[in-house]
């Protein structure tokens, strides 16, 4: 693990090009459950369909000011950060206009370090910021895994679960080696699962076989409030702190502490 000063967030991408993998839900609902264990946490919704912000209660065109300003017009984000419901949990918020970012950071010098900038200049005041990446490896990803420390991969316990997930290793494994050398993988998530379906239990069993000790012991099991909360526009913690989804997340959230002993939570500070 990349040493990690005290007064520096630790950077998380959520990420993987295959959709409907649980990858906001799980930005969000991590991202909340650091925030309930006293953790100072930034949401960056870096994805178009801006879905993590109006999952934590903002709508997206009441945003003034958006990653994307930041990213294409040196914004400060400060001045777009958003309190959530939660406790100790911001947003930075997404927009559809980051959808023509692509295209407009074409031209742009050191385009794929522009996140990076961002997110370093508010780094020292939080304890992690967690980056929900849009269903692509696109440039606004590349920007993503450029700024990170580390990414963690959500895959669905379902039928072509690794499908994919060799295309992503290469991308990581390219921004390493020309971006971000200090880019590790913090690790794949099981997200969607039944106990009560074989397909589910193979899953689980060739995703542990395949990439060991890769894989977070927490699996995040199928649970109607986790769907239903972001309509509400709350975390599944605000929404229904006693609910298997809430569980889960909190599960997760404590065991990436416990990989990440040197993040210290200011909030207590």
């Amino acid at each position: 693990m990349a040493s990690h000063s005290l007064y520096m967030a630790k950077i998380i991408s959520i990420a993987n090009q295959k959709g409907g993998v649980g990858k906001t839900t799980t930005s969000i609902n991590l991202a909340a459950g650091l925030a309930v264990l006293e953790f100072r946490t930034l949401i960056v919704d870096a994805d178009p369909q801006a879905n993590a912000t109006s999952g934590v209660g903002i709508d997206p065109n009441q945003v003034e000011y958006s990653i994307y300003e930041c990213i294409l017009n040196q914004q400060d984000p400060n001045q777009c950060i958003l309190p959530t419901s939660t406790p100790n949990l911001f947003i930075l918020p997404a927009h559809i206009d980051l959808v023509g970012a692509e295209i407009e950071l074409i031209h742009v010098e050191r385009r794929e370090q522009r996140m990076k900038q961002v997110l370093n200049s508010i780094r020292e005041k939080f304890d992690f910021i967690i980056i929900d990446c849009s269903p692509s490896l696109g440039l606004i990803t590349v920007n993503a895994l450029t700024a990170s420390d580390s990414v963690l991969i959500p895959v669905q316990c379902e039928y072509f679960a690794l499908e994919g997930l060799g295309k992503l290793l290469n991308t990581i494994r390219i921004v390493q080696s020309n971006l971000n050398e200090n880019l590790n993988i913090e690790g794949i998530l099981l997200t969607m699962f039944d106990k009560r379906l074989r397909l589910s239990n193979q899953v689980v069993e060739d995703v542990r076989t395949h990439f060991q000790e890769m894989v977070f012991d927490t699996i995040i099991a199928r649970n109607t409030t986790l769907g239903e909360a972001p309509s509400f526009g709350e975390t599944v913690i605000m929404y229904d702190a006693e609910s298997r989804g809430a569980q889960n997340y909190l599960d997760l959230a404590r065991e990436l502490l416990k990989k990440n002993p040197g993040v210290k939570p200011s909030a207590l500070m």
